[in-house]
């Protein structure tokens, strides 16, 4: 059997919800890897790159499912492991180097959509008190520049603002529970989806829709996917968010027009293999795009699994397109 080694983030067993999961997404992966007729090896990743090089020698893998998400807890270092593996030669799936940093960094994204006339909502860093933004007036959301799976939100962390030292003052006040560098994104009411991309042989293939629905929120609650909602079972914000993909059928230009820029996404940042792209739609049906993510969660009850399988497909048809995409890629 050719081995494929299952490269995750280095967890503690007391570790975070959020960080636990990909130790599931490296069990069910390597399940449906031997399914395939591959022999899996797992291999947590580390900052000791050295040690990782090394193990990945002695495996000697046919390729790598890269699964890391975090490593030492920080998204930051995220795009270490895929850059460790283009400097090895080693063929892997999902999104290159660059295109991990990239969207990661939700700044630079943001600038980078932006600079390709692609809506997002509005952002103010620290610094842009020194003159690049001189007015801001509403609600924000209060995000870190790194991290993901809504490290450090809650509903606290939508603010009204009327003068932009008063928001910076209070992304300040925040960084240290949003893992250090943050921003303020302007707070989009409305509709919010996922749309889950696969790449096939033909190129990037948009997978059904989900929306998120905020069922019997109650006035004045803020609309958002927080910490709660995403792991926190016994909350009312993770048994009121189900996810849908039923529509109705006026929904369907919508749901064209956030397919394509989707796509947009797709092309500006270089993705492949798998991505996800998570919209708001605000009150006249513009959408915003709020985040690119690149190798989106595998686990069995994560969005872009629940897509593939509203489309038919089970965890080992994407695993095996995903390692005929990176074999067929090879180390470029």
């Amino acid at each position: 059997m050719n081995k494929v080694a299952v490269l995750h983030s280095a967890v503690p067993e007391d570790g975070p919800k959020d960080e636990l999961d990909v130790i599931v997404q490296a069990q069910e992966v390597s399940q449906a890897l031997y399914s395939l007729g591959y022999l899996p090896v797992p291999l947590p990743f580390s900052l000791n790159l050295i040690m990782t090089k090394e193990s990945l020698t002695d495996i000697a893998p046919l390729l790598v499912v890269n699964l890391v998400e975090t490593v030492e807890g920080k998204g930051r270092f995220i795009h270490l492991a895929p850059s460790l593996l283009d400097a090895q030669g080693i063929p892997f799936t999902g999104c290159g180097t660059e295109a991990v940093f990239l969207s990661s960094n939700k700044m630079i994204a943001k600038k980078l959509l932006a600079a390709h006339g692609v809506a997002t909502p509005p952002a103010v860093f620290i610094g842009d008190e020194q003159g690049e933004v001189t007015e801001v007036n509403g609600r924000y959301i209060i995000k870190s520049v790194w991290e993901h799976a809504s490290i450090g939100i809650d509903e606290s962390s939508v603010v009204t603002a009327s003068e932009i030292n008063g928001l910076v003052n209070e992304i300040s006040r925040r960084r240290a529970d949003l893992g250090g560098e943050a921003f303020a994104e302007a707070y989009i009411e409305g509709r919010e989806f996922n749309i889950a991309i696969l790449e096939g042989d033909a190129g990037p293939e948009v997978l059904p829709p989900a929306e998120i629905l905020f069922d019997a929120y109650p006035p004045g609650k803020p609309r958002i996917v927080d910490y709660s909602a995403k792991w926190e079972e016994r909350s009312f914000e993770f048994s009121h968010t189900p996810r849908s993909f039923k529509f109705p059928v006026e929904d369907a230009p919508l749901l064209k027009r956030l397919g394509e820029m989707a796509l947009d996404c797709w092309r500006i940042f270089s993705l492949r293999g798998y991505a996800r792209v998570d919209f708001r739609v605000d009150v006249t049906g513009t959408p915003w795009v709020l985040e690119i993510n690149a190798n989106p969660c595998l686990s069995s009850d994560g969005g872009f699994i629940a897509a593939a399988a509203e489309a038919g497909l089970r965890i080992e048809d994407i695993v095996a397109r995903l390692i005929r995409i990176a074999i067929g890629r090879g180390t470029n």
